[in-house]
């Protein structure tokens, strides 16, 4: 015991004694550079060398792509990413498959190549409900579904910019239900001006009926014009419902003239309070509903 502190009380003198560190040059023996050190200054000198290059090292490491060669390190963060890529590749294909079935059934209208009310495929049977809190879409999806919705118009338009002949006889001789009782009309039927459909106004939250018995072509979001659900009718005839809040049918399903197919709202961009805008489309050419509907 007694050696030991022996030891221990030299070896915290040698760490206060003084040396001199001398550069000399080789071939003349010319002093280059002195400096006085000591044991406990070379200690700690080195200590805090050896932790920075531990910081440093670490920095380097978690703030650089060459965390993901340390083994375990970089799986985490690999397994998020892949499982990030499968949600958008899911949000994708769910995106496309709704443009495709958008496109088809602007189709119809444009071409008329169905002429009377469809039967419903099989599988279509059933009570469906679509809401703004259940098909609230993504910002890439309003982004793509915006740019499909422009191109479509586009195409929609192109040539129909004015009211075009139709066979006044063939729609004189239908009834057309009002698809809002007791509606107040905000905007009229302006060609145009790209208004291809009149503007009602109603409460939130009222129903709206279909004008036509006929079978529901399209129920999907759209990012102008929110809510819609288009609906094929006889006689080449389609009505379209927008701005809704609330769409109560599927593509598919039968409807009849005075079922409430929608519920009044405020989506879409291209509103600025609850109303239906409403359209009639007769072999693939904007009418006036004012003509043909009571309100």
């Amino acid at each position: 015991m007694d050696k030991f502190k022996d030891w221990f009380s030299s070896w915290l003198v040698g760490l206060k004694n003084t040396y001199r560190l001398v550069i000399m040059n080789d071939d003349t023996f010319e002093e280059v550079g002195s400096y006085r050190l000591t044991r406990l200054n070379v200690y700690i000198l080195g200590s805090s060398i050896f932790v920075l290059m531990i910081i440093l090292v670490t920095l380097i490491i978690a703030f650089t792509p060459l965390k993901e060669y340390v083994p375990g390190y970089g799986d985490v963060n690999l397994k998020s990413k892949a499982q990030q890529l499968e949600r958008q590749v899911n949000e994708i294909e769910t995106e496309v498959n709704a443009r495709d079935k958008y496109i088809r059934a602007i189709q119809i209208v444009l071409t008329g190549e169905v002429d009377t009310v469809l039967q419903p495929p099989p599988d279509t049977e059933g009570d469906y409900s679509y809401s703004d809190a259940d098909l609230e879409p993504t910002k890439e999806e309003l982004a793509i579904r915006a740019e499909t919705e422009r191109a479509n118009m586009q195409q929609l338009n192109k040539g129909n910019a004015a009211v075009l002949s139709y066979n006044e006889n063939t729609l004189d001789e239908l009834y057309f239900a009002s698809p809002i009782k007791g509606a107040v009309v905000r905007d009229e039927f302006d060609p145009d001006k790209d208004h291809f459909g009149i503007d009602l106004l109603g409460a939130k939250g009222t129903p709206i009926s279909s004008v036509l018995d006929g079978i529901v072509m399209m129920a999907d979001y759209t990012f102008e014009t929110g809510f819609v659900i288009a609906i094929q009718h006889s006689n080449n005839l389609v009505s379209f419902y927008k701005h809704n809040s609330k769409l109560l049918k599927k593509a598919g399903q039968k409807v009849s003239a005075g079922e409430a197919v929608a519920i009044l709202g405020n989506t879409g961009e291209l509103t600025n309070g609850p109303h239906l805008h409403f359209e009639l489309w007769y072999d693939g050419k904007a009418v006036n509903p004012r003509e043909f509907i009571g309100l």
